[in-house]
């Protein structure tokens, strides 16, 4: 980042502040008062095992799920206030975009500037070129007319967080982007990571384990039970699963549980992903 980008970040509110933050399921806490200033400018990972409240915690940032008490501000403001989502880049777990319509990867990347340009606007040539250049970013130029369904599971995760370079965002939030991701991806993955970290971008990832990522990742922010019990520099990973690049799967939650990655719904994507989403 240069010297200048440095100053504005310093200058700037945090981009996410979650103060003495509470959620619960049916009774059950989920946050425990969790307090979090993520600075602009920073690259953070959310880590934890399932169901320690990380999965939670981003999408409480986000507004998806309602705090039972405590607050969130986004770039200086409430959360229930804000209403600059074209900033905010997210990056859900797996690729759900086109269903059965056999959508091209340029067509969702397109897609990811909805917050920008508007629903019925056609685009310019300035929103063709971030297209051109998020592709470019990922390394799928050569893959842009086909078919999203016939890559692998880590270039659709490219292909994700494409679409949400697409729209220019300077804050982004990535859920689990490295699940199930096979290591030459991971690493693909962690140069991107690193790039918007050169841009001067916000990143927030959650995830389960660092891998290859622990290179790029300035802070790490470890929960446990709904609470924070690490904040600082990256843990010493423990075990052969902790290896940067290893091609090991970890089960994940069922839909049930409240910490699960899969229960965000289609109009939770879509509440993210289109303008004035109040």
């Amino acid at each position: 980042m240069s010297d200048q980008l440095t100053d504005v970040a310093a200058q700037a509110p945090p981009a996410f502040q979650v103060v003495d933050a509470h959620v619960a399921y049916d009774g059950v806490p989920v946050l425990d008062g969790v307090n979090l200033d993520v600075p602009v400018g920073q690259t953070m990972a959310v880590l934890g095992p399932n169901g320690s409240g990380k999965s939670t915690l981003m999408r409480a940032m986000l507004g998806i799920v309602p705090l039972t008490s405590g607050r969130v501000l986004v770039h200086g403001g409430p959360l229930r206030r804000f209403r600059a989502w074209r900033r905010i880049g997210y990056v859900p777990q797996r690729l759900t975009a086109g269903g059965a319509v056999p959508a091209t990867v340029r067509e969702i990347v397109a897609s990811g500037q909805v917050a920008l340009r508007g629903r019925l606007s056609l685009p310019t040539r300035a929103h063709r070129e971030a297209v051109d250049e998020a592709l470019e970013l990922v390394g799928l130029t050569d893959r842009a007319r086909d078919s999203a369904r016939e890559l692998s599971g880590g270039q659709q995760q490219r292909v994700l967080i494409a679409r949400a370079l697409a729209g220019r965002p300077d804050t982004f939030v990535m859920d689990e982007p490295m699940a199930g991701v096979d290591s030459a991806n991971q690493r693909a993955l962690a140069g991107i990571i690193a790039r918007l970290r050169e841009r001067g971008s916000t990143v927030v990832l959650v995830l389960h384990e660092l891998g290859p990522l622990e290179e790029v990742i300035e802070r790490a922010v470890v929960l446990g039970s709904g609470r924070i019990v690490h904040d600082g520099t990256a843990p010493e990973p423990t075990g052969a699963c902790a290896r940067p690049g290893h091609e090991h799967q970890h089960p994940h939650p069922s839909p049930h549980s409240p910490d699960s990655t899969d229960t965000t719904t289609a109009a939770e994507m879509i509440r993210l992903e289109v303008p004035g989403r109040d």
